[in-house]
């Protein structure tokens, strides 16, 4: 890729994402988004968060692995338990990085 191909995708990028969020913003009080969606959109960022993390969370050596070896789902199983049981979203950090850190260090 040429330098200017990259400027390119760069400012392409921008502007896109620039344009998409400022919809909302332009749009402002006229447009008004139904009791349903917004009921739904409450959830939105709790399920983008584990399109993220759960690819991460089942491989392990670069491989799909779900079982006990596979110490980023045991932590993040822990993780996900001490957060449902507590509501602390820093123990929930320091809980799964401590038994990730243990399983590593044991094994």
């Amino acid at each position: 890729m040429s330098h200017l191909e990259i400027w390119i995708a760069l400012v392409g990028m921008a502007v896109v994402t620039i344009v998409t969020r400022a919809l909302f913003l332009m749009a402002g009080e006229r447009v008004t988004v139904p009791d349903r969606i917004q009921r739904a959109l409450r959830y939105a960022p709790a399920a983008a968060l584990a399109a993220i993390i759960l690819p991460d969370l089942m491989t392990w050596q670069g491989h799909f692995t779900v079982a006990p070896g596979n110490y980023k789902l045991v932590a993040g199983a822990v993780a996900l338990v001490f957060y449902l049981l507590t509501r602390r979203m820093l123990g929930m950090i320091a809980a799964g990085m401590a038994v990730y850190t243990g399983l590593r260090l044991l094994a």
